[in-house]
């Protein structure tokens, strides 16, 4: 058993939560019971996931995407009233980690997806990416069968840059923006969740491929690993929960 707050606590130090300013807050999102014993995570906020939190006796739920967001009306709706009625009901806390989780070196869904496709970081990328290496340099062709199975979705490939890759830039989720960046800085390839309508032609014109394998698919892993080392430094239990999401 470990205390809420001293999990959040520690959770806000890690991820260096104040450095990551935005309209929802970091950390302690929905005020729960104050011991916890059990922890699930799961990267998006929503009633399927605290149901199934609640069923198998969770205190706190850890998520990616929280309740709030900048571009959502300030109003309490059906949607918004049930999440809240699920966490209520079982006296359970929600803690949420949008960029800080994105941008850890160790622990954030960058890091953590350039590992699962066998690559190595090398520091940052696009502030909440990663630029990684391939030693030796893969066919493309390998790198897209390893981003299908660390996701298991089968990726677009928007093909434009060598046969051969070498250097991997990685931004999960809504990344495809970052595509010019990561061309002017040399990069082979963009490995990102969510590509944009002009990512095809600036491809082939930039000499770059895109491999977008879903904005949920790519930013599952670093909920996992956040909630596994915080389980571990913690002495609780731990169990990720997905909720099927093809976005």
């Amino acid at each position: 058993m470990a205390c809420r707050d001293e999990i959040v606590t520690y959770a806000d130090a890690l991820l260096d939560a104040a450095r990551w300013p935005e309209f929802a807050p970091a950390g302690l999102q929905v005020v729960g019971g104050e011991e916890v014993t059990t922890l699930v995570s799961g990267v998006s906020a929503s009633r399927d996931l605290f149901v199934e939190a609640a069923a198998r006796g969770a205190e706190m739920v850890l998520v990616h995407h929280g309740l709030f967001w900048r571009n959502e009306p300030l109003v309490v709706d059906a949607r918004l009233r049930g999440r809240l009625e699920a966490l209520f009901a079982a006296e359970m806390s929600l803690v949420a980690y949008h960029l800080a989780l994105d941008a850890h070196g160790e622990l954030g869904n960058a890091a953590q997806l350039a590992r699962a496709l066998g690559t190595t970081p090398g520091g940052p990328f696009a502030e909440v990416g990663v630029a990684a290496a391939c030693d030796p340099p893969l066919p493309l062709a390998e790198l897209v069968a390893r981003v299908a199975v660390a996701t298991e979705r089968e990726p677009v490939v928007l093909a434009g840059g060598p046969p051969e890759v070498g250097r991997v830039a990685v931004v999960t989720g809504g990344g495809g923006y970052e595509l010019l960046r990561a061309a002017r800085e040399g990069f082979d390839v963009l490995v990102t969740g969510e590509p944009e309508e002009p990512s095809a032609a600036a491809a082939r014109e930039l000499g770059i491929t895109l491999i977008a394998a879903g904005h949920h698919a790519t930013e599952r892993l670093g909920v996992q690993a956040l909630g596994a080392h915080l389980a571990e430094r913690f002495g609780i239990r731990h169990a990720y929960v997905e909720i099927a999401n093809p976005v």
